[in-house]
């Protein structure tokens, strides 16, 4: 099974092609209603607009044989401790190893934006824009680790 945490996600089209390719259900879940595929595999689940409800949605449902997607990497963490693989949407995979570091730095990031404004002149960095390769990228990643899924 495929959860998306979906309000935000820029590959629900990837998403949906690779999970009919495979047969397999996708169950995005949003904070409002979304337009998806309508194909029996392909559902929404709507959490509500309560902070964080898609969040909590997904990580009750979380665990071993699921793969989420999403950018939240604190999300990202509750799914790897349920026992799930969870991958963001340019195809990086969190894992047991890189989730602390990811979390942590993540943390630090936060901490530092408030006082960083004046040095970028109010300006974040952020990510480059979204493109066809990270579409790609996303696509073989979630290929990869259905495959290992698989496997067992």
């Amino acid at each position: 099974m495929i959860l998306i945490d979906a309000d935000a996600c820029p590959v629900k089209s990837e998403i949906t092609e690779v999970a009919l390719r495979r047969n397999m259900q996708a169950i995005f879940v949003a904070g409002s209603y979304l337009r998806l595929t309508n194909h029996p595999l392909i559902k929404l689940f709507v959490a509500g607009d309560r902070f964080d409800a898609a969040d909590d949605a997904i990580a009750e449902v979380a665990r071993p044989g699921t793969v989420t997607i999403t950018a939240d990497i604190l999300l990202a963490e509750r799914v790897i401790r349920a026992g799930g693989a969870a991958l963001d949407p340019r195809g990086r995979e969190f894992t047991e190893t890189s989730i602390g570091e990811t979390v942590a730095s993540r943390n630090l990031m936060h901490e530092l934006r408030p006082g960083m404004e004046g040095m970028t002149g109010g300006q974040g960095g952020g990510q480059p824009p979204f493109g066809p390769r990270d579409r790609a990228a996303f696509k073989n990643a979630l290929d990869r680790i259905l495959t290992r899924m698989a496997k067992g």
